[in-house]
């Protein structure tokens, strides 16, 4: 993997200096043409050997290019806000948005590496960390990011003698420390883990770039004229613009309808009085788990789905009341911003997920890829195929993280529907619930249908799954939400 890295590669002061002018220029002709297209993000990803110029090079790319359009993050240990939530939040949250650049020096590779360089972790481990790596690198590419992934590589004479010399200077003495040296000590089992990783990972969506680090000349220019080759290479694909397809017919079919939605029985018996006990007992019992030490040591993720009118907003009143206002935050989800649009679908729910010891409850989600995306066309039907498997490894995250994710589907007739839309337009303090878009989509009402049935067929895991609410008795429905919440936060905390 490394060999042609290892020749030691040489560019003299003279060929150096008269290709570097053409090179800035086309360099910044071209991040101007991406910041004027805004049609995709670029990530640039620097990853290598101790003393093989990373730190040089990332600086090099702010000076030749216009670093107000550049984001530049150094990854170093995660903060503890960082650590109370999934691996990749922090890694979410550097994304650049459409037109811009994002350079990610040390980024989800490099703990993967290390550890098991350290023999942190076992092997069965680093393979798991890496499929998880090529599935997240794959759905940035089809969420229209260009992935430019640097690997800077010394071979082991050439690594001593680098860190020898900055040890030698003054001004860069500080940069080698007993950690450098004692990846150095570890060299070959260090190249062995990060060829079989970068072999594991170089795909042809986001292949591997090798740097040789030796001559700082050399890479210099090896990494500006790949950097220009693939984004011009870009640039020119940009200029013929993705339009979403034809909406494909939905893949269940009436039976599968029926065997999911249409066999549950929507309007369940409960009265006033049994509410109103049964709703005292849940939010205290609710109150008490949100309270309990083991509970800041886990987080609380809920997600509300549903057909319009279902009675979402009520669910989640009766949630709250039982919650220190301090402890939770509800996340209304609407159409994307125009910030959001410039980011893949997940981003704007990574950005919201909660730190130990919190809740955050979810009015609609990121299921709005595979539900409202998919029958109204704004996607194709590639996007919302493959964001079922996106949005499972997503949650596995969550959870693996420590977070409780508990769901929610809340289902009423077609009628009962309409009946709802009626109330709300003849109540003036409800009127502004219903709008024109919900009438509309009320003419798609079996389209929705063989969307659920799909979503929660697909995404209904041991971890999360889906609980589907009988909610034409609005009693019944606000019950059953709290009791499950109960009986899972129970579950997670061993009770």
């Amino acid at each position: 993997m490394f060999e042609s890295a290892e020749l030691g590669h040489k560019t003299d002061k003279e060929s150096y200096a008269a290709a570097v002018p053409a090179l800035r220029a086309a360099l910044l002709d071209a991040q101007f043409e991406l910041l004027d297209l805004k049609n995709f993000a670029v990530v640039v990803l620097i990853n290598g050997m101790d003393g093989a110029g990373k730190g040089e090079t990332v600086n090099l790319l702010n000076e030749w290019m216009d670093p107000r359009h550049i984001q530049t993050w150094a990854f170093d240990s995660p903060t503890e806000e960082e650590a109370e939530r999934p691996f990749m939040y922090r890694f979410w949250r550097a994304l650049p948005p459409k037109g811009r650049i994002g350079v990610l020096f040390n980024n989800w590779y490099t703990d993967p590496i290390t550890d098991a360089v350290l023999h942190k972790r076992k092997k069965a481990r680093l393979e798991q960390r890496l499929a998880e790596i090529r599935r997240f690198e794959a759905m940035l590419v089809r969420e229209g990011v260009l992935l430019v992934k640097f690997w800077f590589h010394l071979s082991k004479p050439g690594q001593k003698a680098r860190l020898k010399e900055l040890e030698k200077d003054p001004r860069t003495r500080w940069r080698v420390t007993e950690r450098d040296w004692r990846f150095y000590e570890d060299y070959d089992r260090y190249r062995d883990v990060a060829s079989h990783a970068l072999r594991q990972t170089s795909t042809g969506d986001a292949p591997w770039q090798i740097v040789d680090g030796s001559d700082p000349r050399f890479r210099a220019l090896f990494v500006g004229r790949s950097l220009l080759q693939i984004l011009r290479r870009r640039l020119e694909l940009a200029h013929h613009p993705w339009t979403p397809r034809q909406v494909a017919p939905p893949l269940a079919t009436a039976m599968d309808t029926l065997d999911l939605l249409g066999s549950l029985k929507l309007r369940q018996e409960m009265k006033r009085k049994q509410y109103e006990d049964e709703l005292e007992r849940y939010q205290g019992r609710l109150a008490l788990l949100t309270r309990e030490a083991a509970f800041r040591k886990r987080s609380l993720v809920v997600v509300f789905e549903g057909s319009d009118a279902a009675g979402k907003g009520g669910a989640i009143r009766r949630v709250t009341a039982a919650l220190d206002a301090r402890q939770y935050r509800i996340v209304p989800v609407a159409a994307p911003s125009e910030e959001e649009r410039a980011q893949p679908y997940l981003w704007r729910f990574w950005r919201h997920l909660p730190r130990q010891g919190k809740v955050v409850l979810f009015d609609r989600s990121w299921y709005g890829r595979v539900l409202v995306e998919r029958v109204e066309g704004y996607c194709s039907e590639a996007d919302w195929m493959r964001a079922y498997a996106e949005i499972n490894d997503f949650e596995d995250q969550l959870v693996g993280a420590g977070a409780v994710v508990v769901k929610f589907w809340l289902a009423i007739g077609k009628d009962e529907q309409l009946v709802r839309f009626k109330e709300r337009e003849a109540e003036p303090h409800k009127r502004f619930k219903i709008t024109e878009e919900d009438w509309r989509n009320r003419e798609k009402w079996e389209d929705y249908a063989h969307a659920v049935c799909d979503m929660v067929d697909r995404t209904s895991t041991e971890i999360a799954p889906w609980n589907l609410v009988e909610a034409e008795n609005k009693y019944y429905a606000r019950i059953k939400v709290l009791r499950t919440l109960c009986e899972r936060l129970e579950a997670a905390l061993g009770k």
